[in-house]
């Protein structure tokens, strides 16, 4: 491609609106440009490097066997509604872009497609014989997102492959599930990334396992805890770890004491000479269930651990049924706005109990009557703690678990995992803490959609089962971006061989000078037809403007047809190292060659 005929012009200066560098390099680059909210165009060279993730991606799925297809972006409601998920994405994570058509029928934009793959299953799927089967597609997908960020890291339309696995039993699962995660590390390897696989939530695709590929780097919305010796890496969301152990309590005998201005754990352990480990803290939350049924819930844990929200909401999910409900629509510590509309009586905040009554919660429908209450493994084994005395400017000490307050029957695992924390695997191993850009993730769905949505096959036996279901997902667009997050410098991006838009850019100083043109015209041409992929920069500026736009777009090698041709030679820049040689005009087919194929082994 001659750069003079390409739809191509680079910025000198940042955008406003991006945030974070690679943002701001895509855009200064030339690759994308942004059309409104989250929403932005691939230009020509985006596109380039697009196409070649895709490929590498498709490659990888092909060779396991995965069959490509490619599903609808607008899907009816009904199916989601089948699967019970259309009030979770319209309503709760509010993701979804929903519509209705002329005949009033309810649609969403895809942001995902298990109820749409499932429903194929449904109608086509017979018979064992017919499993284990695997459709992926490469498409667009849409999500709602209340602050799209960080270009097309978190945008309103984006460009993904996902994978839906059926199988007759858990154990041919496991085995597809095996296969993504072989190919999804073939894939970043192949992309020239540097990746961590994390355990992770399943959030609302759901699933009891769940992987998620994270590219390192400094900007990644992502914590990742890990363990150095390599046996353990989660995100921060499924993470879980030992805390360190409680201090001895000071406290010797049970009482109650004026603690005025000490709503943090931190004044109240300055007040007490206590450490927070010899605490109790109660978080109030305000849970919304689908069956519109309001729930307050009181988390006890201990003072100097914090509550995982999405830990919580797993808990809270999975007691959906005892509340006529499917899922857990919102999550939030109420505010005194949100109070007013359910307390019988002002709650003391910062002061609260675990015993807090339920007298304080007015008589209403659609409010349960009483707290949940939940305590953090944490706070079970806490003795003569303090704690909250329910009286504004009040604290207990010295309390007990059976003695002052009852021990909720409830007891689960709230509390955020953090580094430094002692790994669960091995106490001696300490958990280190890093950023990453999640670019994959894979699911066990079991049979969760099947169920739902009656997608069954009828076994070497006659029985009609539940079809066992495997999700796989990788942002296309993102992960392009990632690799830029991943490797640049203060002249600009720095592309992996693998999915550069090109991988050899001549730059020609002086278009005008016939000898420099015609070199750069015979290089042009032997590379091309030696198959690698050159953009000639032909166009009417001096050599400086040159030479930067060809760091700021990333090309891996540079040629440049300047004094070196008289004797024989051009010089050839490597973009990574921005080392320099010069090479016999001659040998450059060749010389370019060995260094790509050595590139895209390492």
């Amino acid at each position: 491609m001659r750069l003079s005929q390409m739809l191509f012009n680079t910025l000198r200066d940042d955008p406003a609106e991006a945030e974070i560098p690679s943002h701001k390099l895509l855009v200064r680059a030339g690759y994308i440009r942004r059309i409104g909210s989250g929403l932005y165009a691939y230009l020509p060279l985006m596109w380039r490097v697009l196409q070649k993730v895709s490929q590498i991606v498709r490659e990888e799925m092909n060779a396991t066997g995965a069959q490509e297809c490619l599903l609808p972006q607008l899907q009816p409601s009904d199916l989601w509604q089948e699967s019970g998920r259309w009030d979770t994405y319209t309503k709760a994570e509010g993701i979804m872009f929903a519509l209705q058509d002329r005949q009033k029928r309810e649609l969403g934009l895809g942001p995902t497609h298990e109820e749409v793959i499932t429903a194929i299953a449904r109608d086509m799927i017979r018979s064992y014989r017919q499993l284990p089967v695997h459709l992926y597609q490469i498409q667009t997908k849409f999500r709602d997102e209340i602050r799209p960020r960080f270009g097309l890291m978190r945008g309103r339309e984006f460009i993904m492959k996902d994978g839906y696995s059926f199988h007759t039993d858990r154990e041919s699962l496991q085995q597809t599930y095996q296969d993504m995660d072989r190919a999804y590390r073939n894939m970043l390897r192949r992309c020239g990334l540097k990746f961590q696989p994390v355990q992770a939530d399943s959030g609302a695709i759901g699933g009891g396992v769940s992987q998620e590929f994270m590219v390192l780097a400094e900007a990644g919305e992502d914590e990742v805890l890990y363990t150095e010796d390599s046996q353990y890496a989660a995100n921060v969301e499924k993470a879980v770890s030992l805390p360190a152990d409680a201090q001895p309590s000071p406290f010797t005998e049970y009482k109650k004491v004026e603690t005025p201005n000490t709503n943090t754990i931190a004044t109240l352990c300055e007040a007490l000479g206590c450490d927070a480990t010899n605490t109790v803290k109660n978080v109030l939350y305000q849970t919304v269930y689908d069956s519109g049924m309001t729930v307050l819930v009181l988390v006890s844990i201990r003072g100097d651990q914090e509550v995982n929200e999405v830990k919580l909401t797993n808990e809270l999910t999975a007691l959906a049924p005892e509340y006529g409900a499917k899922a857990v629509l919102a999550i939030a510590v109420p505010d005194p706005e949100a109070q007013s509309k359910w307390a019988a009586k002002p709650l003391p905040l910062g002061y609260i109990d675990p015993g807090l009554g339920d007298e304080y919660i007015s008589q209403q429908e659609n409010l349960a009557p009483k707290f949940l209450r939940l305590v953090d493994r944490t706070a079970v084994d806490l003795q003569n703690f303090a704690t909250g005395a329910n009286e504004t400017g009040y604290h207990v000490m010295g309390a007990n678990w059976g003695e002052q307050f009852v021990l909720p029957d409830r007891i689960v695992d709230v509390r955020t995992a953090k580094a430094g924390d002692r790994a669960v695997h091995d106490p001696t191993q300490i958990l280190q803490t890093a950023r990453g850009i999640e670019v994959g993730h894979i699911f066990q769905l079991g049979t969760k959609y099947s169920e739902a949505m009656n997608a069954t096959f009828t076994s070497e036996q006659g029985e009609e089962l539940p079809c066992f279901m495997g999700c796989y997902g990788v942002g296309v667009s993102r992960l392009a971006q990632a690799a830029v997050e991943q490797s640049y410098d203060k002249n600009g991006i720095i592309w992996p061989v693998a999915i550069a838009p090109y991988t050899v850019i001549i730059c020609v100083p002086n278009i005008t000078d016939s000898q420099q043109m015609d070199v750069a015209e015979k290089l042009y041409q032997d590379l091309q037809q030696a198959g690698i992929e050159v953009l000639l920069d032909d166009r009417k500026e001096r050599a400086g403007v040159k030479f930067k736009d060809a760091d700021l777009i990333g090309i891996p090698y540079r040629l440049v047809t300047g004094r070196a041709i008289k004797s024989g030679k051009v010089e050839c820049v490597e973009r990574k190292t921005l080392a320099s040689e010069e090479v016999a005009i001659d040998d450059v087919v060749s010389v370019l060659q060995d260094r790509i194929q050595t590139a895209l082994k390492a």
